[in-house]
């Protein structure tokens, strides 16, 4: 089933020293924005880097969203996934649903897996290695 209201998208990342990674989950979601206006897409970064998960939170406030989903751009589960970013956005070790107030209401609020193993990730891989080749 769709969710049919107007919906956001807290893209986390986890944050570095290094500037690629807050570039790299910027582009991403830039990315999805530009392929898919059924999300108001915003990112937050677990340290490190700004804004913070809570600081894109608080932005989310004032958007007229009807649902938000948070999707960790992180490719297996560990600790981050399964305790620090659900302790950042309210939910409880091993919960992926719960509540987000934003304007005096109440709005459900759904926390997304991580990649995973996905074809599409094979393929990349695969891309990725194939580009390597050409180093020969």
């Amino acid at each position: 089933m769709c969710y049919m209201g107007t919906k956001g998208m807290l893209l986390v990342g986890h944050g570095s020293t290094m500037p690629y990674n807050q570039e790299l989950v910027e582009k991403t979601a830039a990315m999805i924005k530009s392929q898919n206006s059924d999300f108001i897409v915003k990112c937050g970064f677990m340290n490190m880097n700004t804004p913070t998960i809570k600081d894109s939170l608080d932005e989310f406030r004032r958007e007229p969203i009807d649902v938000l989903v948070v999707v960790p751009l992180f490719l297996a589960k560990g600790v981050h996934i399964e305790k620090d970013i659900p302790g950042e956005i309210g939910l409880a070790e091993g919960t992926k649903k719960g509540v987000f107030t934003l304007n005096g209401r109440s709005i459900p609020l759904v926390y997304a897996d991580p990649i995973g193993s996905d074809p599409l990730l094979a393929n990349l891989m695969i891309k990725n290695a194939t580009k390597a080749l050409t180093l020969l």
